[in-house]
């Protein structure tokens, strides 16, 4: 789910859309991705945690193919915080950077006991002190497991939001608190996977602008 920002992102339209205009875009791209959701293979909090320090800078099925070894051997933050680095290492290679993301999982884990006897915190503030986790993984994991409003921010919403000229800016940070400002908290989690479907499937850094649902209402189409 990571990845750098197209140039395209860095050239927003000049006005500012309306809170009322972005929900209607919103709800045009929910009508064009009706089963919008994580793409991430998942049972249970920690299960997705993990997916998600693994997703960064790989995809969502080549990390769906190295989980169910990896929670075979781990299935809880318990057993994961007592493994040995090696052998993470070599069950999450496939996804890359293996090395950092190893010593980010079993550091997670290990937080997780220490501090929340084994469970994966509900809160944004206890997620983002554990290791591996930023704003984004904490968003994926509230909105997704707990079911509590969070709004990730990832490369392919800022390239679509800046594109529809719906948010503008680079900054994850700054994208999320437009989007949410403009949105109904039980609209933020389905309106990224919303964004996210639409810039994996339409919107790619060259888009399929012929196949979008708002190609009449986006002011980069036109240029």
């Amino acid at each position: 789910m990571g990845g750098t920002v197209s140039r395209r992102t860095r050239q927003p339209p000049a006005a500012t859309r309306s809170g009322a205009v972005v929900r209607r875009l919103l709800s045009a791209l929910r009508r064009q991705h009706p089963a919008a959701f994580t793409e991430l293979t998942f049972r249970n909090p920690f299960e997705l945690l993990v997916a998600t320090i693994l997703s960064a800078q790989c995809t969502d099925e080549r990390v769906n193919a190295v989980t169910p070894a990896l929670f075979t051997r781990y299935p809880d933050a318990a057993a994961l915080a007592q493994a040995e680095l090696d052998d993470v290492e070599q069950l999450v290679r496939p996804t890359g950077f293996f090395r950092s993301k190893s010593k980010s999982l079993v550091g997670m884990a290990s937080a997780v006991v220490e501090r929340h006897g084994g469970a994966i915190p509900a809160r944004m503030e206890d997620l983002v002190k554990l290791p591996g986790v930023w704003r984004k993984t904490a968003n994926v994991v509230l909105g997704h497991a707990f079911g509590i409003p969070g709004l990730p921010v990832d490369r392919h919403v800022l390239r679509v939001s800046n594109r529809l000229g719906v948010a503008h800016g680079d900054d994850p940070v700054s994208v999320e608190a437009q989007l949410s400002g403009a949105l109904p908290p039980d609209l933020w989690t389905v309106s990224s996977d919303t964004l996210i479907l639409h810039g994996r499937r339409i919107c790619k850094p060259r888009p399929l602008c012929d196949r979008c649902k708002v190609i009449d209402d986006c002011p980069s189409a036109r240029h």
